[in-house]
């Protein structure tokens, strides 16, 4: 089948790839001219583990081939995709302006009957504005569905060839058809794919993401009342997590979710009950939580040096909102290096991958320094702050550390550490919901 993607982005490019994979005929498209030439070397424009090699194999058999002009794209095309961004607008409302400008191309460029399928995560109705759009300078028949992307990044390309399900909403036999066929490689195998009205299929986007959010933040705070009652969160969420009816996922506190989806997602939904006149007060407070969350560990080192912070110099472990990607979109190493920064002191940061993104955002900005190895960035520091849970921070060289660091203390915001190992090594180490390990307890 023919495929275009409207949008190389980390839903885009998986997208692409992952259809070409399984034997599909997949054009990527993009306005970007530099990211096209890039691609077509050959070059993985973002990280995202075992895409390359997808990637590259896919352009050598030719099912996967790229172009910055979308009439020539979306020529042959019997599916469009259309994965293009829709950040907040200022109200958190979804901003929707690259989906319908692309439909407003498309008006003038379909030549015979094609399905238009929205997979960017997008306000309920939107397939409806979409189809509107491209009805007005167009007389061929065609079709737009939902189809919402469930990937994780740094799983994408497993969560992609490994859906534990595929939402598409149609109110088309003609498309549901179609999409069928699309999908065959992943039913065949028992995937299961669900056809629903476009609207739900909106919801069930956003429902979801915000109903994990909700469950982050819900165990952030249980983490918070552990710290001032004594208890051990690690105990706590093992015994909840136990109960089949919550499950054991997404119970890990921390400082907070970010990345390029559930915040805009939980945003976008709060703005959706609003234009309704409904008021989703479980959705205002994991919001709140949130925002909050972010800022616990620069609360919690403000609280230990008494406020004093001027001259003091911090390692940061992990820039990137979550492990094996580098996207720092409303990542939490963001509120707390602008926090330290304003508090008088200096930071020296590093991230596997995340790096050069950071380099970008805080432009020349003085007082971060960028190291080349997590050890480096621990030298003439006053103490480690872990940010993101990356594998290689989990196992240590604790002699090396104690070499470099100035004093042996860690405010570890993603609990990677036991409380035991860090009073073996004489740490003071604060973590999330755990109690605090003294370096002269017994």
């Amino acid at each position: 089948m023919k495929i275009s993607v409207v949008g190389t982005g980390y839903v885009g490019l998986v997208t692409g790839t992952c259809f070409a994979e399984v034997g599909h005929d997949v054009t990527c498209i993009d306005i970007d001219k530099a990211k096209i030439a890039k691609m077509r070397r050959g070059e993985v424009p973002i990280y995202e583990p075992g895409l390359e090699e997808l990637f590259k194999r896919n352009i050598q058999k030719e099912r996967l081939r790229f172009s910055g002009d979308l009439a020539e794209g979306v020529q042959q095309a019997e599916i469009i995709f259309l994965a293009l961004p829709t950040p907040p607008n200022e109200d958190g409302s979804a901003d929707l302006s690259y989906v319908l400008g692309v439909a407003k191309q498309l008006s003038t460029l379909l030549k015979e009957y094609v399905v238009v399928i929205n997979k960017s995560t997008v306000p309920v109705g939107t397939a409806e504005q979409v189809r509107s759009v491209i009805a007005k300078n167009n007389a061929v028949e065609f079709d737009v569905a939902s189809n919402p992307e469930f990937l994780r990044e740094g799983c994408a390309v497993e969560d992609f060839m490994k859906p534990n399900r595929i939402v598409v909403g149609s109110s088309s036999d003609k498309a549901r058809k179609l999409i069928a066929a699309l999908y065959e490689p992943f039913t065949s195998q028992g995937f299961p794919l669900l056809f629903m009205d476009e609207r739900s299929a909106e919801l069930t986007k956003y429902a979801a993401n915000s109903f994990l959010a909700a469950k982050i933040s819900f165990m952030n705070e249980i983490a918070n009342l552990c710290n001032l009652l004594g208890a051990d969160v690690d105990n706590v969420r093992l015994g909840i997590g136990s109960d089949e009816r919550i499950g054991n996922r997404f119970l890990q506190p921390g400082i907070g979710y970010g990345g390029s989806c559930f915040p805009k997602d939980v945003q976008a939904l709060q703005r959706t009950a609003a234009e309704q006149g409904y008021n989703l007060k479980v959705i205002d407070a994991l919001i709140e939580v949130n925002e909050r969350q972010k800022r616990l560990l620069f609360e919690r080192v403000k609280a230990y040096y008494k406020n004093a912070l001027t001259g003091k110099c911090f390692a940061l472990w992990g820039l990137s909102y979550k492990p094996d990607t580098d996207d720092i979109r409303e990542a939490p190493s963001l509120y707390l290096i602008e926090d330290l920064l304003e508090a008088g002191a200096t930071v020296k940061v590093y991230d596997p991958e995340a790096m050069d993104n950071v380099r970008g955002y805080f432009k020349a900005k003085s007082g971060i320094g960028f190291a080349t190895s997590a050890y480096e960035a621990l030298k003439g520091s006053d103490a480690l702050l872990v940010v993101t849970e990356w594998p290689e921070f989990k196992e240590p060289d604790f002699a090396q550390m104690n070499k470099n660091l100035k004093t042996q203390v860690i405010f570890d915001g993603r609990n990677i550490y036991p409380p035991s190992q860090m009073q073996e090594h004489g740490y003071y180490y604060e973590s999330i919901g755990r109690p605090t390990v003294q370096p002269n307890d017994p």
